[in-house]
């Protein structure tokens, strides 16, 4: 139909620590808190506040090059929408608006939030060599309720 979605989860493989197992339900669930606060009416810069105020007060850190985006006849579109509260984002004062869809995509990281491209210009890992979760949903945004899509 001419329209994209986007999602990401992060699966284990294998049997995980206990430390990854809350690192990746402390993700999900970010990505639940922002969802809930996309609903017409409310600003980008709502979703970003409840998922940095809840990573952060479970002792993690938010990737900031990455964030959420629009989508829709394009992969991504205006507006961003960053996980995390930072002076001055022109898109944290975009009012949701009945129709719109968008992806809230958390990647959260067990150590510090800076990121490195490998040369293969596609791979990101963290810096500092610790674990990091990503999930992402496609949603619309609606009056009540946001749907998710993907």
């Amino acid at each position: 139909n001419g329209y994209y979605s986007d999602s990401a989860r992060t699966i284990p493989v294998g049997e995980i620590s206990k430390e990854k197992e809350l690192l990746l339900n402390t993700t999900k669930k970010a990505l639940d808190i922002g969802i809930s606060k996309a609903v017409a009416g409310n600003l980008v810069y709502d979703i970003s506040q409840a998922i940095q105020e809840y990573v952060e007060s479970k002792g993690y850190s938010i990737v900031r090059e990455l964030v959420g985006h629009g989508i829709g006849k394009q992969l991504h579109l205006d507006p961003q929408v960053p996980n995390f509260c930072k002076p001055k984002n022109h898109s944290h004062n975009v009012v949701l608006e009945e129709g719109m869809c968008l992806a809230i995509e958390p990647m959260v990281n067990l150590g510090s939030r800076h990121i490195k491209t490998d040369e293969d210009g596609w791979t990101i890992r963290t810096q500092d060599g610790k674990p990091s979760a990503h999930f992402e949903h496609s949603i619309l945004i609606t009056k009540f309720q946001p749907r998710i899509l993907t």
